[in-house]
């Protein structure tokens, strides 16, 4: 299939040819829902801790006699039955990592970039070079390729400091390089923007 090409003023310059067998698949939710799974569960550190009655400091006495009283037994004033007392079955801490198989991993992004791509919301930039961090810049091309206060996505082919923390402060734009997609970047941005050289470097890592 063919994408349109568009240079920092907006325009269509022309057209690229990208590879059917990554944009423009016959999209996988199953494989799309499993990434998205395993990514959120990643994002979890997985430390919450909760204290039983044997770590609760205190309670070694025990708070009155076995008879005579007319109350309950009590041994211990650290019980879960009291305030203050232990959690029974409370969390532990424990990882929530989720492994999915790597084919897996390329059908997701293949199904999500071509979901974008039906739409019509990817985008190929031939160019956007930055020297320094300019975020009016990029304000300016995102008016010009209309997508100014839309969730946008951009790829570039590596890692570019300036274009990164340039985007930094503008809501629901974020800057990644392509081989470090996810497929939860993909699907919770509306619009992908792709710089033109990138295009090569996705398509290696897909296929």
């Amino acid at each position: 299939m063919q994408l349109d090409i568009y240079n920092k003023q907006g325009e269509i310059i022309g057209k690229v040819d990208v590879d059917d067998a990554v944009f423009a698949i016959e999209p996988n939710e199953y494989a799309i829902h499993q990434n998205v799974v395993a990514y959120l569960a990643h994002q979890r550190q997985g430390t919450h801790k909760s204290k039983d009655r044997s770590e609760v400091s205190g309670g070694g006495k025990k708070p009155w006699r076995q008879k005579g009283r007319g109350t309950a037994r009590a041994g211990s004033t650290r019980s879960p039955l009291w305030v203050g007392g232990g959690a029974v079955h409370g969390p532990k801490p424990h990882q929530y990592n989720l492994k999915v198989p790597v084919k897996v991993k390329r059908l997701a992004k293949k199904s999500a970039l071509s979901i974008r791509a039906s739409e019509n919301n990817v985008k190929v930039l031939n160019e956007f070079n930055l020297d320094n961090f300019k975020t009016k810049e990029v304000m300016q091309l995102l008016k010009n390729l209309k997508l100014d206060g839309q969730s946008t996505l951009i790829l570039t082919e590596d890692v570019d400091k300036f274009f990164y923390v340039s985007t930094r402060n503008i809501p629901k734009v974020d800057v990644h390089p392509a081989d470090k997609i996810s497929v939860y970047d993909i699907m919770t941005h509306k619009n992908v923007v792709i710089l033109q050289n990138a295009i090569n470097k996705i398509e290696e890592i897909l296929k």
